[in-house]
Order: structure tokens, then C-alpha cells, then sequence
């Protein structure tokens, strides 16, 4: 079955299925499904919860063999499985078609991938996960329904906020749903009386930190890799947590990613880029992004985001802020990571 990402609290209060699918390029609405799945889980005696990655080398009998592992204090678990490039391959496949075909009571298996083609949202393997659980598939806000997703979180947090204030908001963040999220949780402390209008949201969202985000984005964009390695300094030194920092670079990572894919085939640069997500006023800073690197170079930089990742979460050893430094000035043109060296990375 298939169940939009707003019906899923509701659905999981109701039933708990063994399988979940997440799938999308959404990165903030795509955590919060996967977020939510797990907590359910929790609350129904899934303590446990081994991950997998589900790329490159995978041993997908390892996958099999923790499937069936029994636990030595008999706790149900969650397993979870990223396929970051969404392409299980054929071992893989096989692999989830077998989990499917004799589900552990004890498991629930959970995962996450990113926006599908075609292809793969018709293969058997998925088709199989979604005849036993449910597929949650994470569309982009487009900027039509930004304003009203804003309103809607906006209410959610007991702020209400006339539609002249909403929009302030969402011409600020420019699509991006998890900035939008930062600057309501600033608002929940700001508006005390819960009431937002034009003035008081023009003021919140103008006194931003020295060093933000959004311009930091900017930087590695457009290619200044010197500036962007100042504003990574200045977030660090201002305690901001890796987590939004490695997110906002991924984000524009994923529709570059997407957009070089459709240039490839032979789409105009401009198309693939508003296909992809990007507002008119930021193409020319996408363009410049695009020209600089190439399909290969920009993948390798998205495997190596995944990797960071994994450090942040403890899944590998790792200086995290010495590794996006890395990536921040490969990404912006300086040449700092190549395939030669990101194997040792990603595999540690």
C-alpha cells in the first residue's frame, strides 16, 4: 500500500506494519517519516535496531543473517536499510523479495531510499515491500505550496501568523523546509503571546547569526571556496550543530545530482534545474555550480555526504568537521577530494 507522508501518524495509531518504504529527495520530510515509523516501533517493543547501507559491496547475506539472528534477551528490533543511489541490484533485490516472502514477527523492516525512476517503483522487489507494508513517498514543496505547509507547521507549534507574515517566511527560506523549521523553533521562543505579523516575522528572520546557513549555501555554490571555508569556521566556532550544515549541503548536492543527470540525456541546463527544484533567483548560482562540476564529481561528493553522515551518527570513526571541510571546499572548486581518496573515507 501507499500512504502520503500526512497520513502516516494517523495510520501508524491504527496498524504496524512489517515493512515501511521511504522514499524522496526531501530530506527534512523524509527524517521526520522515518522518524516517526521508529518511534511507533519503540512504543510497541522494538528496542533493537541494527542499519544497513545497501551499496557498492553490501553483503546482502548479512542482512539475511541478522534477519533471522536471535537476539540473546529476545527483544524485537528494527532493521533498517539506506540504498543511497535507490538500486538494490539483483543480489538485493533478491534479498528483500526473500524478507518479504518470510517476515520475522520480530522485525520490522524499514527502508529508505531516494526519489525513485520509474523503473524501480515498478520492479518486483518493490512491489513485493509494498504487498506486505507501505510505501511513503516524499514529494518537494514546490513554491506554490510552501506558504501553506509554513502555516500549517506554524499552527502546529501554537503560533498564528497572518498570511502576509507566512509569506515573509517563505520567500526567506526559498524552499527549504528544514531553514523554515529553524525559524519557527526561533519564533516559539520570540512570540510569546503566539501571535506573528509582518513586522514581527521581518524582524525575527532579519536577525539571523553572523555567519548563516543560507550564505554559507551560497558560497559553495558560486564557487568561493576561501569565503565558504571563513563561514564553516564562523558557524563552527558558533556552535552550530553539523546536522543542519551537512542536510543544506546535501540538499543541493542531490539537485545538482539530478539536474547533471538530465543534462546528460540531453535537457536544456535551466530546465533540468527548475525540474530539479531550484527557484528562478537561484539558477544563476546552481549554473555556475553545474558548470563547475562534472556528474561524476558531484556523485562522489554525495557519496561522501553519506559518509559524514554516518559519522555524526557514530557509525564510523570519523572528524566530522575536518571531513566537511573536505567536502565544502571540493565542492566549492578546490580539488581537496578525488576518487583516489574518498574510497578510504566512505569504507572507514
Amino acid at each position: 500500500m501507499k500512504i502520503r507522508p500526512e497520513q502516516l501518524k494517523s495510520h501508524l495509531l491504527k496498524d504496524l506494519l512489517p515493512v515501511y518504504v521511504i522514499s524522496g529527495d526531501e530530506p527534512l520530510l523524509a527524517q521526520e517519516s522515518a522518524d516517526a515509523v521508529r518511534h511507533e516501533a519503540r512504543k510497541q517493543g522494538f528496542i533493537g535496531r541494527e542499519v544497513f547501507h545497501g551499496d557498492g559491496n553490501f553483503d546482502w547475506g548479512s542482512l539475511h543473517n541478522e534477519a533471522n539472528a536471535l537476539s540473546l534477551f529476545a527483544e524485537k528490533k528494527i532493521i533498517e536499510v539506506k540504498i543511497a543511489n535507490g538500486k538494490p541490484g539483483d543480489k538485493g533485490s533478491k534479498a528483500l523479495c526473500e524478507l518479504c516472502a518470510n517476515p520475522n514477527p520480530d522485525n520490522l523492516l524499514l527502508i529508505i531510499l531516494p526519489k525513485l525512476e520509474r523503473g524501480a517503483q515498478n520492479s518486483k522487489w518493490m512491489k513485493t515491500l509494498e504487498a506486505l507494508g507501505a510505501h511513503i513517498q516524499v514529494w518537494p514543496i514546490t513554491g506554490d505550496q510552501l506558504p501553506r505547509w509554513i502555516k500549517q507547521r506554524l499552527l502546529q507549534s501554537d503560533i498564528n501568523a497572518n498570511q502576509e507574515a507566512v509569506e515573509i517566511l517563505a520567500e526567506r527560506v526559498e524552499g527549504n523546509l528544514l531553514a523554515a523549521v529553524q525559524e519557527i523553533e526561533k519564533l516559539k521562543l520570540l512570540a510569546t503571546d503566539g501571535n506573528v505579523d509582518a513586522i514581527k516575522m521581518s524582524s525575527v528572520v532579519a536577525d539571523s547569526a553572523r555567519y548563516n546557513i543560507f550564505e554559507f549555501v551560497d558560497k559553495i555554490l558560486i564557487g568561493d571556496a576561501q569565503s565558504a571555508a571563513r563561514s564553516l569556521r564562523g558557524l563552527h566556532s558558533e556552535g552550530t550543530d553539523a546536522i543542519p550544515l551537512l542536510w543544506a549541503i546535501t540538499r543541493e548536492l542531490r539537485i545538482l545530482v539530478k539536474a547533471s543527470e538530465q543534462v546528460s540525456n540531453g535537457e536544456q541546463r535551466d530546465w533540468a534545474l527548475k525540474n530539479a527544484g531550484v527557484w528562478e533567483k537561484r539558477l544563476p548560482l546552481f549554473r555556475k555550480a553545474l558548470q563547475r562540476c562534472s556528474a561524476a564529481h558531484l556523485r562522489m561528493l554525495l557519496y561522501q555526504a553519506g559518509a559524514i553522515d554516518r559519522g555524526i551518527k557514530g557509525m564510523r570513526k570519523a572528524d566530522v568537521w575536518d571531513e566537511i571541510t573536505t567536502l565544502v571546499l571540493s565542492f566549492a572548486g578546490s580539488q581537496t577530494l578525488r576518487p583516489s581518496n574518498i574510497k578510504l573515507l566512505i569504507d572507514h
